[in-house]
């Protein structure tokens, strides 16, 4: 079932990418990051309290909040970062690059995980590399 979900993902952040290029022009980026942060966190807590997921707030470990914290602190830079990125290039370029991240959260997950990473998979972490670069290299 991972599957669907990380379908869906890799399906509405397509949809971001072109309804963010659409929506930013002539807007300030982080004006435009701020408003998108609150339309996710409405949407968020929304579903949280919908599907009962609040109910196990007190059972979060200082480690849990650290970290969900720091996550969350990476992807409001990431936005901003985004954001920034799409509104002075290309959706076509910008994307790509973006999408770097798997790579990266690969070899992080090596390093700091202690994941263990096939010859195959690091033959497609290399060909998303050279993929990424092919692209922008057009």
């Amino acid at each position: 079932m991972w599957i669907v979900f990380a379908l869906l993902s890799a399906f509405f952040a397509a949809l971001t990418a072109i309804f963010a290029k659409i929506g930013i022009k002539n807007v300030d980026s982080d004006l435009a990051t701020a408003i998108r942060t609150v339309i996710i966190l409405i949407l968020a807590w929304g579903i949280a309290f919908a599907r009962g997921g609040t109910a196990a707030i007190n059972s979060l470990s200082k480690q849990n909040l650290i970290f969900i914290i720091l996550s969350g602190i990476a992807t409001g830079l990431s936005w901003i970062f985004y954001f920034k990125a799409l509104q002075i290039g290309e959706v076509s370029k910008v994307a790509p690059v973006d999408k770097l991240s798997v790579a990266i959260a690969i070899v992080l997950s090596v390093i700091f995980l202690h994941e263990k990473i096939s010859f195959l998979g690091i033959m497609g972490v290399l060909l998303i590399i050279c993929g990424t670069i092919l692209v922008i290299y057009n």
